[in-house]
């Protein structure tokens, strides 16, 4: 089906889905955008709604992969393609086909997929090098028992952190550093807010990440004997002078207030950077980088 009007009830849903958070959380719905983010949240298990696709921008950078270039049946003017089906007529064009086709293997249900033109796409779409290709996908929530660790997990903890850009950044850093979790406690942002996806380029698909309170997060890596090291300056030792070979857990506050006395107390022990300027804080990003990779040092030997 094509939509042109940016007043169609199905564009001004997607609108209010990238907007607000309220609106994800009673659908349960949210906005994935581009090729990479859609093809890691597919292989994480989430389904999706609706599929949205600019034939003029997708073109050979949209495509997953080369044996995948063969145009496929979608849909025609005024009907809804549902891929459990093969009565819908007409053809995309053949550079964006391929890219449905494997969206629609991946989906365990039937969806629709909406035709819209670049001005329109460029009026929804949220980054400027865009792939053309923006998907409604439904909720998946992962809870604490859900998370299978191995042995001497690392765990990434994020206390009320509020920014999506620092959190998509930290997501990054841990799916970089093979993090086994990220438990979000107490977040002030929701899992699903198109900016913290787009921070972190689809890692909130690739690493298990937990949104849950901080009392709950606490019980849990202490049922599993996972050691709590929590960032303050306070009272605390160089990160690198504590073995992070056991199952850790790294965990970090806001950059304005830091950590909140429950989790310095639910410690087993307190690290810190350095500080060698005449500043005391580092962007929560930069410093949960530095201290996942002083334990991937750690465990390779280095």
């Amino acid at each position: 089906m094509e939509i042109t009007s940016a007043q169609n009830p199905r564009i001004k849903n997607l609108l209010l889905l990238q907007e607000k958070s309220r609106a994800r959380r009673e659908q349960g719905l949210f906005v994935v955008e581009g090729r990479r983010e859609l093809e890691h949240c597919l292989e994480a298990g989430f389904e999706i709604d609706s599929l949205f696709v600019c034939p003029e921008i997708a073109g050979e950078k949209a495509l997953p992969s080369a044996s995948l270039r063969d145009p496929v049946r979608a849909n025609a003017p005024g009907k809804a393609f549902s891929p459990q089906t093969d009565k819908a007529e007409g053809l995309l064009s053949r550079q964006a086909s391929a890219f449905l086709k494997a969206c629609r293997n991946n989906s365990a249900s039937g969806y629709d997929i909406f035709e819209i033109p670049e001005q329109l796409y460029r009026k929804v779409a949220y980054r400027e090098s865009t792939e053309g290709i923006l998907a409604i996908v439904k909720y998946k929530s992962l809870s604490l028992e859900d998370l299978q660790l191995p042995e001497h997990p690392l765990v990434m903890v994020l206390e009320a952190v509020e920014k999506p850009g620092n959190l998509g950044a930290v997501l990054r850093s841990a799916d970089a550093a093979g993090a086994d979790a990220v438990l979000l406690c107490d977040p002030l942002t929701d899992l699903y807010n198109p900016n913290l996806i787009r921070a972190s380029i689809g890692a909130v698909f690739t690493v298990p990440t937990v949104a849950c309170t901080s009392e709950a997060a606490i019980g849990f890596l202490q049922e599993h004997g996972i050691q709590i090291l929590t960032a303050q300056l306070q009272d605390s030792s160089p990160y690198y002078d504590v073995d992070m070979k056991r199952g850790t857990a790294l965990v970090m506050g806001t950059e304005a207030t830091g950590l909140t006395p429950l989790w310095r107390k639910a410690a087993s022990a307190h690290i810190r950077i350095p500080m060698l300027g005449r500043l005391d804080s580092l962007n929560v990003s930069v410093s949960a980088a530095i201290l996942l990779y002083e334990a991937v040092r750690q465990r390779q030997g280095c």
